[in-house]
């Protein structure tokens, strides 16, 4: 019995261990990736396990903020009012004030004016004409210094004032994620073993 081997069945040959080079080497591959995939999983889960938390408490900060700022949006909102009442105050206490002024300002500039025209002339009906002008000019000069000292013309409208927001609760300052179990560590291969 002679065996008889051919260039076909060297080649036959030559295939099946190309074929199963390949298959070995396929395999090994997969394997690699497979270990490469289970530690990119452990990387994401482990990254979304430390970021969950800082997001809620970046959520639960804005809250905060938002909550303070509407106080003082109601703050502001205050003082603008307040600002308004001391203003009409103030106006109508110098408005109470500005008449007697002048009255006595009028007077004493009359008395002082009636005094010089009088010891001049020696005339009293000369000195009470005098007098009667120089109260008259000086309670229309300072009737106009009072008007012209008035309330400086706004530039530009003032905004309409916000309403004032309905109270919220505020909101709970940790809210706590539940806790994502660590995992086990990977076991060494027994050929790293010491």
């Amino acid at each position: 019995m002679t065996v008889a081997f051919s260039a076909g069945d060297a080649a036959y040959w030559g295939l099946a261990v190309f074929l199963v080079l390949l298959g070995v080497g396929s395999l090994f591959a997969l394997v690699k990736l497979g270990r490469m995939f289970d530690k990119v999983s452990s990387l994401v889960s482990g990254a979304e396990r430390d970021a969950l938390p800082v997001v809620v408490k970046t959520g639960a900060t804005v809250d905060r903020v938002n909550y303070q700022l509407d106080k003082l949006d109601t703050v502001t909102d205050s003082a603008v009012s307040m600002a308004d009442s001391a203003d009409t105050a103030v106006r109508a206490v110098s408005t109470a004030i500005a008449k007697p002024v002048e009255k006595v300002s009028g007077l004493t500039a009359g008395v002082a004016h009636g005094f010089a025209s009088f010891r001049k002339t020696r005339n009293m009906s000369d000195a009470m004409d005098a007098a009667r002008d120089a109260a008259n000019r000086r309670e229309q000069d300072l009737a106009e210094d009072l008007r012209g000292a008035g309330p400086t013309p706004q530039s530009s409208e003032r905004p309409t004032p916000t309403p004032t927001p309905t109270p919220t609760p505020k909101p709970d300052p940790w809210p706590q994620p539940e806790p994502t179990p660590k995992p086990d560590p990977a076991p060494v291969p027994p050929d790293e073993l010491p």
